[in-house]
């Protein structure tokens, strides 16, 4: 009776150090870094269970003691309520930190940047591009996307998507960040609209955003961009074309190569501000807030011309005669730059 009696307590013994050993092991794990030395996407897939998340964590060279980790989940059940999605780990991370991650449904958030004085084609370019976005155009025709959007004026389209670093999660679709973006560019608009200097030569929300897109990418300087506003509007009142290039480019689309001709010049588009009179059809590329109010506050200035100074800047002219010495200024510069 005795023996069996030691026999007992010796097993008992040996089982409290194991479930001791054992409990320690939990712990160690559940308190270790990942085995990640850079930050990790992960997706976790809906229905999956224990077992299976654990053997993706341990394939994906995340974890390592997969049973350990099926044990620390039985231990501490509370941290296997995880829910699907996409998430983003940290070198830093525990193992507990990372289950935390996944029970509180936060999923990686992922970039995409739209840059002002860019097109709506490249916007539809880097949504392609982009990672975890579900593409649901079924091309990048300007037409598909008004429809998709159900756009109130589907010929407003280009120039109307506001530039901005827009966060999205993963299986988000293309039309749902094209929505955000549309839909701050016209609240932002409408704003810009109401508090617009008065008799501005503009019929309707359009031609606004159209003059800023030309803004945009008739200068970087935004210390400028009113004094440009103003020599476009100058013109439009005294009846001149606008002769802006950046028009022309859009106009000749994909057979711009990177260089204006006189011909291109002289070539009728429907943007070509050198052959029509007044606005072009519609905006040329995406204004930012700084062009959207220079276009809506223009400063009052006596100008009719402008041209690069060859120093990031222009110079800004009243007459014809003045504004062909300036061009002899630029070029003169140029020629020094290039060592001519």
């Amino acid at each position: 009776m005795k023996k069996m009696l030691r026999f007992v307590l010796l097993l008992l013994v040996v089982l409290g150090i194991a479930a001791g050993v054992g409990m320690w092991k939990v712990r160690q794990l559940a308190d270790s870094k990942l085995l990640i030395k850079e930050e990790t996407i992960f997706t976790l897939k809906a229905g999956t269970g224990r077992k299976v998340l654990g053997d993706e964590l341990y394939a994906d060279k995340i974890i390592n003691r997969p049973r350990v980790f099926q044990w620390l989940l039985r231990v501490e059940p509370d941290l296997s309520h995880f829910k699907a999605g996409t998430y983003r780990f940290t070198p830093e991370m525990t193992v507990r930190d990372m289950l935390l991650l996944l029970e509180s449904g936060k999923e990686a958030q992922f970039p995409l940047r739209f840059v002002e004085g860019m097109r709506l084609s490249d916007y539809l370019k880097q949504l392609r591009d982009a990672p975890y976005i579900r593409h649901t155009l079924k091309d990048d025709e300007y037409a598909t996307v008004a429809q998709a959007l159900e756009l109130k004026h589907p010929e407003w389209v280009e120039g109307w998507f506001w530039p901005d670093t827009w966060m999205y999660t993963a299986n988000t679709t293309d039309v749902a960040i094209l929505k955000r973006a549309h839909l701050k560019m016209v609240n932002a608009v409408e704003q810009v609209w109401k508090g617009r200097m008065d008799n501005l030569p503009y019929q309707d929300q359009n031609q606004l955003v159209t003059m800023a897109s030309i803004i945009e990418k008739e200068t970087a300087v935004a210390s400028e961009r009113d004094r440009v506003a103003s020599v476009f509007i100058n013109r439009l009142r005294v009846g001149m074309r606008l002769q802006t290039d950046p028009t022309v480019i859009y106009g000749m689309g994909a057979s711009y190569n990177g260089k204006l001709s006189r011909k291109d010049l002289e070539t009728p588009t429907a943007y070509n501000t050198y052959v029509i009179a007044g606005m072009p059809p519609g905006p040329i590329a995406t204004p930012g807030e700084a062009s959207l109010n220079a276009a809506a506050h223009p400063a009052k200035t006596p100008y009719l011309y402008f041209v690069a100074d060859g120093k990031g800047g222009h110079q800004f002219t009243t007459n014809l005669a003045s504004h062909n010495r300036a061009v002899q200024d630029y070029l003169k510069v140029l020629k020094e730059k290039n060592g001519q």
